[in-house]
């Protein structure tokens, strides 16, 4: 074989080779990023435990994590194509799916987590706060439902109270000025307010409504349709991760964000208020179905939806 032949097919074989990198390129490179929104909140623990300790990155995934500072916010930009996944309240899921966003759920993340907290140690329920100013993170939150509630409960309503909608990381300041009455809010924010600021916590969450769902994991129709195999190591992983926080959950802190952890002693209390979830199985939905009959009564959606509607099964 002549010099030049061998030239010409080594030639053609680094051809091949660029040809194979680049197309590689185009398959892992920014354009493929899956996009996972989340609040700053521990909640969302099995996420920045899958996220700081590589469980993405070893199943061959490339992730872009989004904050936002409440599940209507997340569920908008889910509606609009900017995210792929979300760890997002149950309450602006259904929402945003009765009002058609293209979405389901594909985990459940964890039960309960939330608290109602005052400056004053004299109130002891909600029906003490008549006249009063109690925030919440907004009106699509699941802590807005639970304000609701709790006002039903007691034989008032939400012409009550006043109850504006707060960026959840400045709700402890408004309380501990006295800017605010009270505030319906979520883990670690519930732990700090007391722990650190010496407020009082009127009611957990589970008071108001025993074992309530409270975050999920939910995914576009787009990215299930699109990207069937990648959803399913997603949620293989959200199960491994959840399943750590159960098995060591001080063990974990280490994968939390520094805005969330504001000392460890707090973020130790404050991870033993939540009830995780690994399964999303017909006990779970049972739960979420006696949750979604309660936003019926109040008023908060028009209908409840079936399975079919609010699950992907991956």
């Amino acid at each position: 074989m002549s010099n030049q032949k061998i030239i010409g097919i080594i030639i053609a074989v680094v051809v091949l080779l660029l040809v194979a990198f680049f197309a590689f390129n185009s398959l892992t490179n920014n354009s493929e990023t899956v996009h996972i929104g989340y609040l700053p909140s521990d909640h969302d623990a099995a996420l920045f435990v899958a996220d700081a300790s590589g469980m993405y990155k070893d199943a061959g995934i490339n992730v872009e994590l989004h904050e936002y500072n409440n599940g209507g916010d997340l569920m908008s930009a889910m509606a609009s194509g900017d995210l792929d996944v979300g760890y997002v309240g149950i309450a602006p899921v259904v929402s945003s799916i009765s009002k058609g966003v293209p979405a389901k759920i594909v985990a459940g993340a964890q039960n309960e987590g939330s608290g109602l907290l005052s400056h004053d140690s004299s109130i002891t329920s909600v029906a003490d706060l008549k006249g009063k100013t109690i925030a919440t993170p907004g009106e699509a939150s699941i802590q807005s439902v639970l304000l609701k509630y709790d006002l039903k409960k007691n034989g008032m309503s939400t012409s009550d109270v006043k109850s504006p909608g707060m960026k959840v990381a400045s709700m402890n300041d408004a309380l501990k000025t006295g800017s605010i009455d009270a505030m319906l809010t979520y883990e670690p924010f519930v732990s700090i307010s007391e722990k650190s600021n010496n407020q009082h916590i009127v009611e957990r969450s589970g008071d108001i409504i025993p074992n309530h769902p409270c975050c999920v994991v939910v995914m576009s129709d787009k990215f299930l349709a699109d990207h069937h195999d990648q959803a399913q190591k997603i949620v293989e992983i959200h199960k491994e991760a959840t399943q750590k926080i159960i098995d060591n959950p001080e063990g974990i802190i280490q994968y939390l964000p520094s805005n969330i952890v504001s000392n460890e002693t707090v973020e130790k209390e404050s991870l033993s208020h939540i009830k995780w979830v690994t399964e999303m199985d017909d006990a779970y939905k049972n739960n979420v179905n006696n949750f979604l009959n309660i936003e019926k009564d109040l008023g908060i959606i028009n209908q409840t939806l079936d399975d079919s509607k609010l699950y992907a099964d991956i």
